[in-house]
């Protein structure tokens, strides 16, 4: 299978970002692209959650997550919806952070809620309180798709293995993790975590990123890291988005998922354990 990874500048303006990330879809259909994936709040980067309040739909009515779905079935394509920022029923008025898969025919395969929530200090000039704006999710989500079972995450999520573990040994041979990762954190940590959740579940992870400086018309403006990869069973980086949006392409051997998990079945090699005391 062929998967394209879209890497996205997204400012905070839903409708200025369509435009671009359904080009950014074609030129990966073009490529041959059978699985598409976007990053992390594709549809609208923001920090002020009143500006999020203004601009940000419910699930059923936001046209990000329709024309994405139209699109699709024009294409005939496998798209993950890395994430949309999404307004909820919750009584205190927090957001959704949810990834979809969306099938060849438009049809929503998935659906994943972001579990872990990005509330730290980097430094005294950026911090983040995700949970202020986003409610956390509580379920792992695994979707069938031709290439195999997909596990899907979001972001911070790679800083917890559990979660990947879990999913692996539930039968994914394939993980997603769309991030909008922080410029700091994500020059330090992305390409070993990442390498990491490939190397202990000997899959495919698909880490489509956003990138740069994002546009804001409220409140601070944001950087993350860019460097949408895709990492091999074994490990290697075997495609790197660099740091300008775009599109970065490559093929998915579902061979190369068996012959990691020959050599090393560490998936089997759990074992209990008393302490510490």
């Amino acid at each position: 299978m062929r998967a394209g990874l879209v890497q996205l500048n997204s400012s905070d303006d839903p409708a200025a970002n369509l435009p671009v990330t359904l080009g950014l879809i074609d030129d990966a259909v073009a490529q041959g692209a059978e699985f598409v994936l976007t990053p992390e709040v594709t549809n609208c980067v923001s920090g002020s959650r009143s500006h999020q309040r203004a601009v940000l739909h419910p699930e059923d009515s936001d046209p990000t997550l329709q024309a994405l779905r139209d699109r699709a079935a024009e294409r005939g394509i496998w798209l993950l919806i890395g994430s949309l920022a999404l307004k909820t029923t919750d009584p205190d008025g927090r957001f959704a952070n949810r990834s979809f898969l969306i099938g060849p025919d438009g049809g929503i395969r998935a659906r994943y809620d972001k579990i872990h929530m990005f509330d730290v200090d980097v430094s005294p000039e950026e911090t983040y309180r995700e949970s202020d704006g986003f409610r956390p999710g509580r379920q792992a989500v695994m979707a069938d798709m031709p290439i195999g079972k997909l596990g899907l995450s979001i972001c911070y999520d790679i800083r917890f293995p559990q979660l990947y573990r879990r999913l692996a040994q539930g039968g994914a041979r394939v993980l997603t993790v769309p991030a909008a990762f922080s410029y700091v954190t994500g020059a330090a940590h992305w390409e070993s975590l990442l390498r990491a959740r490939a190397i202990e579940n000997g899959c495919y992870v698909l880490a489509p990123a956003q990138t740069g400086t994002h546009a804001a018309s409220t409140g601070r403006t944001r950087q993350t890291h860019g460097h949408s990869l895709v990492v091999a069973p074994w490990g290697e980086v075997v495609a790197d988005g660099g740091t300008d949006p775009g599109v970065v392409m490559a093929d998915l051997d579902p061979a190369e998922i068996d012959r990691a998990r020959a050599r090393v079945p560490s998936l089997r090699h759990d074992t209990e354990f008393d302490g510490p005391a």
